[in-house]
């Protein structure tokens, strides 16, 4: 199957990064446009900003005034455009052996960013979302993913079960993870790529996105806890992964 290779730019207005980690991972991004940097005197001192972007000096107090209440912004705040969109096809025809992580519906922006963390924690190849029905990129996100927005690849699809079909034409063993399942997620796991799906949550993965996986499997815990946070669940799916693959 032919696949897209162009990326194409996000449309829209900019966006407001805040807190070091997101900024200086901004900065080391040469794919990332930043417009101008409000910075306290003492935060620049710290951070190594290149001469051809704006530096704003500001108090803390301005900075407060201008991202969500309370966040923890560190004395810096980053003006930036969008990342450029990337095709599916791109990371598939690089036929890479790491695991793609598939997000049903995953709509909490400090969820999306704690599993990019882990995500780049794990040697993951790309998250991949709906287009819709999951948060768009944002200064959350970037907070939450503490600096892994610009290292992991974030792929938009219009419909999640017909990238499922191109994912397992790639070579990939599809794992839905589900709670209900009678199956462990190491039994299942086989040894070739892997792509684990993980669905909304309180809601898990929607019958025909789990239509559309191999196998369906649980993470092994304890009856004293019905179910875990999605991102927590990703981080320990992603871990088992990354640890089969280690022992090969």
């Amino acid at each position: 199957m032919a696949r897209k290779n162009k990326s194409i730019k996000k449309t829209g207005g900019g966006l407001k990064f805040w807190g070091r980690h997101a900024v200086e991972a901004a900065l080391d991004n040469p794919n990332r446009v930043i417009k101008k940097i409000s910075i306290t005197r003492e935060a620049l001192a710290t951070l190594e900003i290149p001469d051809d972007i704006a530096v704003v000096i500001c108090d803390v107090a301005d900075l407060g005034r201008v991202i969500p209440r309370d966040a923890p912004h560190q004395g810096m705040v980053a003006d930036v455009d969008p990342l450029p969109d990337i095709w599916l096809g791109e990371i598939l025809d690089q036929q890479s052996d790491r695991p793609l992580l598939l997000l049903d519906q995953v709509t909490d922006p400090h969820n999306v960013g704690a599993i990019l963390r882990s995500a780049a924690a794990f040697d993951a190849a790309a998250i991949i979302t709906q287009d819709r029905h999951a948060p768009p990129e944002s200064g959350v996100v970037a907070k939450s993913a503490s600096g892994a927005l610009e290292t992991v690849p974030w792929i938009r699809v219009v419909n999640l079960s017909r990238a499922l079909d191109e994912i397992a034409e790639a070579g990939y063993w599809r794992i839905g993870l589900d709670g209900d399942s009678n199956d462990e997620l190491e039994s299942t796991m086989g040894t070739g790529k892997l792509a684990l799906v993980m669905g909304a949550e309180g809601e898990g993965l929607r019958q025909n996105v789990a239509a559309h996986c191999d196998t369906l499997a649980r993470l092994p815990m304890s009856s004293k806890m019905e179910s875990l946070n999605v991102s927590n669940a990703a981080a320990i799916a992603l871990y088992a992964e990354y640890t089969r693959k280690k022992g090969e």
